[in-house]
């Protein structure tokens, strides 16, 4: 029966990142991705060590923190890069 429930959310999420991409912003992207990942590799090793579903779980929220971070880090570039754009158009 968990095993069931557990298909039907994956296939939910997976139906749910068919979404048209300029709908959605880059960071709920990365998150959403990175939680998608984060599930499935809990999900594989959860399954090896006798409890998926929590592994899952686990695996979703590391996977949105990383996304999170990844998200952060990628925002301070492209800021870094605007302010060099700006710098030189400032500077001709």
């Amino acid at each position: 029966m968990r095993f069931q429930v557990l298909l039907v959310a994956l296939f939910t999420v997976g139906l749910a990142a068919c979404d048209e991409p300029r709908s959605i912003s880059p960071t709920t992207q990365r998150i959403g991705g990175g939680a998608a990942a984060g599930a499935l590799t809990g999900l594989a090793i959860g399954s090896l060590s006798g409890n998926a579903g929590t592994g899952a779980l686990i695996g979703a929220g590391v996977g949105a923190a990383g996304g999170f971070a990844f998200d952060q880090h990628r925002r301070g570039q492209q800021r870094a890069f605007d302010r060099g754009v700006d710098a030189g158009r400032a500077n001709p």
